[in-house]
């Protein structure tokens, strides 16, 4: 995967965007801010990035974007939830019309049986209505290939969600 299929990617999410009057933010944990960085090299991006939230940390999580702690203690930060609960924070602490999350294991350590290294959750969220989610299990690739196919699917997500949202008023 190369930068230019991020470009042509990110472009199409900020027309997509663009011509339904959308915002958008982010809130990345495991591509540590990627997919902003994805979207902010496309010039004129301004009128569609709201904010990129970096929530590495559990405590980042929590503070930035009101993930309830219990959740994360609950289901651990790499969980369906808890990306749902960072779309809708990055949403709730921003102008954006839609946002999209990501959290994961991008190792080369810290995976268990039950959450290896390579399993990514991703979740877009929109203020008028759809919400989706994406497990990923890339494996056992090196880090660096997790987040950049990371950022390609948190991209397509954003064009998919903005696909389904109707021209605002």
């Amino acid at each position: 995967m190369n930068d230019d299929i991020f470009f042509r990617q990110a472009e199409a999410v900020l027309a997509a965007c663009r011509g339904k009057g959308l915002t958008v933010a982010t809130a990345e944990s495991c591509t540590g801010g990627l997919v902003a960085g994805a979207l902010t090299a496309v010039p004129g991006s301004s009128d569609v990035v709201d904010r990129g939230f970096v929530t590495y940390s559990n405590e980042a999580k929590i503070e930035m974007l009101g993930v309830p702690r219990a959740l994360i203690e609950r289901d651990g930060a790499v969980s369906e939830s808890v990306a749902f609960a960072m779309a809708e924070g990055a949403v709730g602490h921003s102008r954006a019309g839609l946002s999209v999350a990501i959290t994961g294991v991008a190792g080369p350590g810290g995976g268990t049986a039950a959450k290896p290294v390579g399993l990514v959750h991703f979740a877009a969220w929109s203020r008028r209505g759809p919400r989706l989610h994406v497990e990923r299990r890339f494996g056992e690739l090196t880090r660096s290939e997790i987040r950049k196919r990371s950022v390609e699917q948190a991209l397509d997500l954003l064009l998919q969600l903005a696909g389904e949202i109707t021209v605002l008023a």
